[in-house]
């Protein structure tokens, strides 16, 4: 069940509060003291603040509107001949209208109070949910008339009505007029007997029992509860005030969050820089992102040219590295039974013969080196493949033509046997 702390406000003596669930069993004694003192048992709890019926007006009006904003804009006006101040500095809550009567509960307060009970509960970090008047928590009875006579004030209510709030120095008038009244709301006829309820303190009682005493007689029955001096009046309205039962003040522009929406509200600013943060960091991610498949497409080309350099007639660099690799093993390893070095390195020996020759261009492919060999004269074409064939290897002068001064011819190298 929820929980509520209850804290009991009176401009002429000290805070009281206590804890109780919904049902209105008490979980943590009334104590009174300090405000700071009740903060922390605010902690997971429903905050509600309860003042005196002097404070505030409880009544009902019969305004036909039916819509919440519609009426809240009527209620004040139609209320206007029964408040002694501006309507203006007045703040007037409703209740939920009754189907039977079509009436509607309102309590007016005064701003100035609402505004001084807020400052006074938050300026030591309780955030009340609710504020209600002590009238309102009275409890109704059908066939009873219950009264609350405590200190200064005694609050009487029926089952049918809005209570009656009165000072304690006339409670004789105040029983007689909510019986005056009972009988001209039946129209002259004797209305039902009702029996009367009193809570009282033990002190209250004794000051005002005479007076209860002379008018018994108009009810069928009295009974007086004495209150606990622990607790006091807190005893008989924690029911209403935990569990919701009566009109809020706390509407309109003094409406509050639920507990998780003032959690956001607490956390809303942490919030938005995390969320800030996050977006920083996802726009950096896709920044990255963006730069590295612009590198990764540079270095496809880049392969693909580099490639194409090395492997000519190859324009498919799909598997490029494992395809070069091959080649260069081929290379070096003598693959397809020759192999470029030693055919490069016994070249190079047998061109030592012939200084003046030189080398226009080769080709290595399938294991033979060819070449293009411009010479002084044939001879000297001759001498080169001569050297080569001394070293063991096959060297085939093709093509031998006239090239002005010079001769110019192809000579095939091979490993002899090959």
């Amino acid at each position: 069940m929820a929980e509520s702390l209850i804290i009991r406000l009176r401009s002429n003596e000290a805070p009281r509060w206590m804890v109780c669930n919904d049902d209105g069993q008490v979980l943590v004694n009334a104590v009174s003291g300090e405000l700071v003192q009740a903060a922390p048992l605010a902690t997971g709890r429903r905050v509600v603040a309860v003042v005196s019926p002097g404070d505030a007006l409880v009544t009902e009006s019969d305004a036909p509107a039916k819509s919440a904003s519609k009426l809240a804009q009527v209620i004040p006006f139609a209320l206007e001949e029964r408040v002694a101040s501006e309507i203006e500095d007045l703040h007037f809550a409703l209740g939920e209208r009754d189907a039977d009567t079509g009436r509607v509960p309102v309590v007016v307060v005064s701003r100035a109070l609402l505004d001084g009970w807020l400052a006074e509960l938050r300026a030591v970090g309780l955030q009340p949910q609710a504020i209600y008047s002590e009238a309102s928590l009275v409890p109704a009875m059908p066939g009873q008339l219950i009264g609350l006579l405590d200190g200064e004030f005694l609050t009487l209510r029926t089952a049918e009505g809005p209570p009656v709030v009165m000072p304690a120095l006339a409670v004789r008038d105040a029983l007689e007029m909510v019986l005056a009244a009972q009988t001209s709301q039946v129209a002259g006829l004797e209305p039902p007997p009702m029996g009367l309820l009193l809570y009282a303190s033990q002190e209250d009682w004794q000051q005002h029992e005479h007076e209860v005493d002379a008018l018994r007689e108009r009810f069928t029955g009295v009974k007086v509860q004495i209150l606990p001096s622990s607790s006091g009046p807190l005893s008989v309205l924690a029911q209403a005030a935990g569990s919701g039962d009566a009109v809020n003040m706390l509407q309109g522009s003094y409406a509050v969050s639920s507990p998780m929406q003032q959690g956001w509200k607490a956390w809303r600013i942490a919030a938005a820089l995390a969320a800030s943060l996050l977006f920083v960091h996802l726009g950096a991610r896709y920044f990255e992102l963006t730069r590295l498949r612009k590198t990764e497409a540079a270095l496809d080309a880049s392969i693909q040219d580099a490639f194409r350099a090395a492997m000519p007639g190859q324009q498919n660099a799909l598997n490029a590295r494992r395809r070069v690799e091959a080649r260069l093993a081929e290379v070096r390893g003598g693959g397809g039974g020759g192999a470029l070095l030693p055919a490069l390195s016994a070249l190079a020996r047998a061109k030592t013969a012939v200084p003046a020759a030189t080398i226009e261009g080769m080709m290595f492919r399938d294991g033979t080196l060819e070449l293009r060999i411009n010479a002084p004269d044939a001879a000297a074409l001759d001498a080169i493949g001569q050297q080569l064939r001394a070293s063991s290897w096959q060297a085939d002068i093709k093509g031998l033509t006239a090239n002005g001064d010079g001769y110019r011819g192809n000579l095939q190298i091979r490993r002899a046997g090959a």
